[in-house]
């Protein structure tokens, strides 16, 4: 894998992990605006739009944003302009790489395309979906999947801990997690080895808390009823086994929610465990 490949994962798992920190510094524009203070939105942010491609000799970009999204003007501004910043930083790293000294000017050239859609919706709470697919050189391409969470009427992103009240034990949410990890690896590869939570590096169940994730819509209209795991490849096992995206219900975590967020959370999932997306048939070879 080239420095430069490894860099751009490393970046996209960073990004979709950094949300679940409670903690941290809040990011410019997430401090609610002070009694008669106006929020600054510059007409470039107004005006963003939902889409972004761009084509060169080195890499083709894309980005696609959900419609959902314009209501929450801060957040399609922010997160627009955060992911076209990273689609240029990759066209100009593929340049970097691809036109380097002694680079192969047969090599195919770069992709990374960003698809960005609506997980959940509550009176509260937008619960989003980002998928990362990357070419950057090798045999295949990578896909990573991550979600963002954002607070409607605190007009900022917050992340699994925020769910939760302070301090809450979520070992029963880990150990329901690594449990249907293990029933879902075993359904798709039966031989496969249990992993464990605390296990050794590369088979150990991943905390809950350190998980990207999205709300699960269920059986109450405008109520969510779980929360869907992203386990994106190389995570609990290897890479022939894929991702995973594992749901569980809130019934099995209800009593540790906080109260500002309880009433998000109703009703049954459609389905438990498991609910990873049929991946779509490979393109058939071109003919000669």
């Amino acid at each position: 894998m080239s420095a430069f490949r490894a860099l751009l994962l490393t970046a996209a798992l960073a990004a979709g992990l950094s949300a679940c920190n409670r903690d941290r510094e809040p990011a410019p524009g997430d401090r609610p605006a002070a009694a008669g203070e106006t929020a600054t939105v510059t007409p470039a942010d107004a005006a963003a739009p939902l889409a972004f491609e761009s084509k060169t000799p080195w890499a083709d970009v894309r980005l696609t944003l959900p419609d959902a999204i314009r209501p929450q003007p801060d957040l399609h501004a922010r997160l627009y302009a955060e992911e076209v910043r990273l689609l240029r930083q990759f066209t100009e790293g593929a340049q970097g790489e691809l036109t380097e000294a002694g680079a192969d000017t047969g090599r195919p050239k770069y992709e990374k395309t960003l698809t960005v859609t609506v997980a959940a919706e509550t009176g509260k709470l937008l619960s989003l979906k980002r998928v990362d697919f990357d070419y950057s050189g090798g045999a295949n391409p990578n896909t990573l999947t991550s979600g963002i969470l954002w607070d409607k009427s605190l007009k900022r992103r917050i992340g699994l801990a925020d769910l939760f009240r302070k301090g809450a034990d979520l070992t029963i949410l880990d150990e329901a997690l690594c449990s249907a990890i293990n029933a879902a690896r075993r359904a798709r590869v039966p031989d496969s080895t249990s992993i464990s939570l605390g296990g050794r590096p590369g088979a150990s169940c991943p905390r809950a808390a350190d998980t990207a994730f999205v709300l699960a819509p269920g059986s109450t209209p405008g109520k969510v009823a779980g929360l869907i795991f992203l386990i994106n490849p190389y995570q609990v096992g290897p890479r022939v086994e894929g991702a995973y995206e594992i749901a569980l219900p809130v019934s099995g975590f209800r009593s540790l929610l906080a109260v500002a967020y309880a009433d998000d959370f109703a009703g049954q999932l459609l389905k438990t465990g498991d609910v990873t997306p049929a991946m779509a048939p490979a393109p058939a070879p071109a003919a000669n």
